[in-house]
């Protein structure tokens, strides 16, 4: 797990914050997006609390870019961000003191900051599961809608807490339109790389990813999918 934390003070951090992510920071720990003004995804990461500071716990690829974007926000708010070199410890047993509860899934366990080790949970049976996506592999910057995504199941995204920057558009999914496409896990006959085209009678579906146990994460068009989907060597089923 390559993580970076960002650490956020300064007394305007959980206003700059609340204007610009897709969950209620004031409720934080929490996990939460930040989108371009078209609604699409562009980085998600958990916002912690500790003392005077909120912790941004990122995917330590997209940690930079993010801080260029917040910074780009920052304005006149007093605030400060730094990246900061501390560890992250997680686990599905019992939780050491201090440890916080992962907000997206109870399946997914604790984390803890400034702790060490993993205690080895197969964290993709996990996540293929319960269909949770992850950063980088389901979660595509610039491309991914983080309602197809299952963030609202998944405690990601808050709409009553007022604008952030993609809100528009994330509202007017939610409320004016039917979702055609989306996440789902489908039960597989055999492996096939993580991106690979799922396809039925000739017509593109989706798109195959985390792959565990007999079954994987996928994204699809629900009216497309059927008997008979293929992901290159693999047959696919609807569960």
């Amino acid at each position: 797990m390559t993580r970076q934390i960002i650490r956020i003070t300064g007394e305007d951090r959980v206003d700059f914050l609340q204007g610009l992510v897709t969950n209620d920071v004031t409720r934080a720990p929490c996990w939460a997006a930040l989108l371009t003004p078209q609604g699409k995804y562009l980085a998600d990461f958990l916002v912690v609390p500790q003392g005077d500071a909120l912790l941004i716990d990122i995917h330590a690829d997209l940690a930079e870019d993010l801080i260029r974007r917040l910074t780009l926000y920052k304005l006149r708010s007093k605030v400060a961000l730094e990246p900061v070199a501390m560890t992250v410890a997680r686990g599905t047993g019992p939780a050491p003191e201090g440890a916080v509860s992962d907000p997206r899934h109870e399946a997914l366990g604790w984390r803890l900051y400034g702790g060490t080790g993993d205690d080895g949970s197969d964290w993709n049976a996990i996540r293929v599961a319960h269909t949770i996506p992850e950063t980088l592999i389901e979660l595509i910057p610039n491309e991914t809608y983080i309602l197809e995504a299952g963030f609202e199941r998944l405690h990601g995204v808050d709409f009553r807490k007022g604008c952030y920057v993609g809100q528009e558009v994330t509202a007017r999914m939610k409320h004016k339109t039917e979702l055609r496409k989306g996440l789902t896990t489908l039960r597989i006959e055999g492996e096939a790389p993580v991106g690979t085209p799922i396809t039925r009678e000739g017509r593109e579906v989706g798109t195959l990813f985390t792959q565990a146990n007999g079954r994987g994460i996928a994204h699809i068009r629900f009216d497309r999918a059927g008997e008979g989907m293929e992901a290159g060597a693999a047959r696919v089923f609807a569960e």
